[in-house]
């Protein structure tokens, strides 16, 4: 038996519906599980990271292969295994209304899915934590007036209709920020071969999906153009001034992991260290320490 778009369990949901058996295997993004899954949110607590979602998920597994914490704390707490890391192509902002200079969005209501919000801080936004099926009618009866998503989903979901002026920011493909589980109990009770067949593939599903992020990033664009979006690029002096006030984000990240129990310091370190071992330069300089 197969669900989709929460048809058994919804988003704030899977991670249960897995630990108690109602789903065998499920697919969420830790985005809606800001506190169970507070630190599986490390690509959203430093923003402007890579810009390609392939790149993101690497180095999302490679997170996860140094600190086995990630794997244990969802094995021992919520009895389920995570088979795959999936995640989000770059994140942009679409809007209701044009604006010219990053002081136009003070005061403006704009949605996300959470641990995204503090990204909008620099701009004096309203943040508001919404879902995408109710994105559309926010927006079109003035409930907030813009999104923080990606262009394939902002595409998908027909916000380019309530909400034509779509800017490109990027504030990063989020790699590791959706992930496959499944629940420990029905991997066990399978043979030991169709057990390494299931972990098998679910390594294969990493390799691919992240390739599919980028596919999606450049379909959403040029769809979003077609439908008759105004797409265009925030001026990189911008961006970068806008990555400095949030310079501090990732060690009050850290600094919050911390106080929860959890090694916050060692994997954001780990992540930024390896996003800049990729290759990819940061627009503002990142410490945790």
């Amino acid at each position: 038996i197969e669900g989709y778009a929460g048809s058994i369990a919804s988003v704030a949901e899977t991670l249960e519906a897995v630990q108690v058996g109602m789903l065998d295997i499920g697919g969420y993004c830790t985005c809606f599980e800001p506190a169970k899954l507070f630190l599986h949110n490390f690509a959203y607590f430093v923003p402007f990271g890579p810009q390609e979602g392939e790149s993101g998920v690497r180095i999302a597994r490679q997170v996860y292969d140094e600190h086995p914490w990630l794997d244990d704390q969802l094995r021992d707490n919520y009895g389920q295994f995570v088979l795959g890391l999936n995640g989000f192509d770059n994140y942009h902002l679409g809007t209701t209304s044009p604006w010219d200079s990053v002081s136009d969005l003070r005061g403006v209501k704009i949605a996300g899915a959470g641990p995204n919000l503090p990204w909008l801080a620099y701009a004096g936004v309203i943040p508001v934590q919404s879902a995408l099926p109710d994105g559309y009618m926010a927006m079109s009866t003035g409930v907030y007036s813009g999104w923080l998503m990606y262009p394939s989903s902002y595409f998908a979901f027909k916000y380019h209709e309530p909400a034509p002026y779509y800017t490109l920011i990027g504030f990063g493909a989020t790699g590791g920020a959706s992930i496959v589980t499944m629940n420990t109990r029905s991997l066990e009770r399978l043979p030991p071969e169709v057990q390494e067949i299931v972990l098998e593939v679910g390594r294969d599903y990493e390799v691919t999906v992240a390739k599919m992020l980028d596919e999606r990033q450049a379909f959403g664009l040029d769809s979003l153009r077609a439908a008759g979006a105004t797409v265009r690029t925030l001026p990189e002096e911008v961006r970068r001034e806008w990555a400095e006030s949030l310079a501090d984000f990732p060690r009050n990240m850290a600094e919050e992991a911390e106080s929860r129990g959890m090694p916050g310091r060692e994997i954001l370190r780990t992540y930024i260290d390896l996003v800049s071992q990729s290759g990819y330069e940061w627009p503002v300089e990142y410490s945790v320490e």
